[in-house]
């Protein structure tokens, strides 16, 4: 790579966001002509059936200035209304997919909810010859395609456990098989959320001590352990009415979406949870953990509390309101039997796990030795 020429940012990509469209989030359709994308995790946010402000000089790359995801865009699009950044190559000398990687294999830093454009800006980039732009750009195509593959086989999982529930106990916005109801509180023996305001900031976090689950951790009935943060034994004295233990249940009511639980892992023995992480404990002799966990995650419940989410500028559901929900209660036989089921898919999807960990592993080395020059 030592013959590579470096170059920034600024004389690769130019900024043409003020040429795309912008659709906000309300407006977003489940189908349509033309799709939105935005700053989100889905390639696809949703869709529109606008035609005037299309944006069509593909590719291009759309660029998070929040979240930091970073998306290559090959068909004509519409964008998201919020913290979007739309990039175009300024040359034909850059090929457009190895410019991509360039800025996926970027170290960017994260700075919480501000805007990260300022960091990109910053960046230069090794580029050598065309033709090895393109090489290097088709091996990491292949690389990205099996993990885009194993990613894949995880989700028709995820969704096997959600077809299953639905087949077992019904919808949970219609009860078609009649399940006697109660509210979410009503069934159980904690509903909680974390502490607000002075109680628990970040000052308090510490490098080790006790857990602290926070909104990236709570995925759709998957706990999120890659940014881990801790607050010392002694401010943990002082809010240990928060507490919650491996096996139990905690709940996001801020983010994508805007309801979704997970059961806290046993490698977690003891946590705090934070604000808007509500903790939930049901009452053994009516639920089981698994079960109100993918009541929670199902589509349809999310839908109940659609009228609920408040909040203009970052939605959110309370606790409160969380607590005034409808849940059905099955027969616990019932229950476990789906428990058991849930139990054997989590065995194949550790396996998967396993191997994309190790792909992504692979991958992140394989682009290593791309950009230092040593594949080529």
């Amino acid at each position: 790579m030592g013959k590579w020429k470096m170059v920034g940012f600024d004389t690769a990509f130019e900024d043409v966001t003020r040429f795309g469209t912008k659709i906000k989030q309300e407006d977003y359709l489940p189908t349509g002509l033309y799709p939105v994308v935005d700053r989100g995790k889905e390639p696809i946010a949703g869709y529109t059936n606008l035609t005037h402000g299309i944006y069509s000089n593909v590719p291009a790359v759309i660029f998070g200035g929040h979240t930091r995801i970073i998306k290559y865009i090959e068909t004509p699009i519409f964008l998201g209304a919020d913290g979007v950044k739309l990039l175009h190559l300024k040359s034909e000398k850059y090929h457009p997919k190895y410019m991509y990687y360039c800025l996926l294999y970027a170290k960017i830093p994260n700075t919480g909810y501000n805007r990260h454009f300022k960091w990109l800006k910053e960046l230069t980039f090794p580029i050598p010859p065309l033709d090895v732009q393109q090489k290097i750009a088709n091996v990491l195509d292949k690389a990205s395609a099996l993990i885009d593959l194993r990613r894949a086989q995880l989700d028709k999982l995820d969704l096997l456990i959600k077809s299953q529930f639905v087949e077992m106990f019904g919808d949970p916005v219609t009860n078609p098989m009649g399940w006697q109801q109660m509210t979410f509180k009503q069934a159980s023996i904690r509903l909680s959320d974390g502490p607000f305001g002075s109680n628990l900031k970040s000052e308090h976090y510490a490098p080790s001590g006790v857990r602290v689950i926070r909104l990236q951790n709570i995925g759709i009935g998957v706990f999120i352990d890659d940014d881990k943060a801790f607050v010392p034994q002694t401010h943990y004295e002082k809010i240990k009415k928060y507490t919650c233990k491996s096996g139990e249940i905690v709940i996001g009511t801020l983010g994508e979406p805007n309801l979704r639980a997970c059961i806290i892992p046993e490698s977690i023995d003891v946590a705090i949870n934070k604000a808007d992480c509500v903790h939930y404990i049901p009452k053994p002799e009516l639920l089981t953990n698994e079960f109100v966990c993918q009541y929670i995650n199902c589509p349809a419940t999310l839908t109940l509390a659609s009228g609920m989410i408040h909040g203009q500028t970052r939605a959110r559901v309370s606790s409160g309101q969380i607590a005034e929900m409808p849940l059905y209660i099955p027969p616990l036989e019932l229950q476990n039997e789906f428990a058991d089921f849930v139990s054997q898919v989590e065995n194949q999807k550790k396996l998967l796990q396993q191997s994309l960990f190790q792909l992504e592993l692979n991958y992140k080395s394989l682009m290593q030795k791309c950009f230092r020059g040593e594949v080529f």
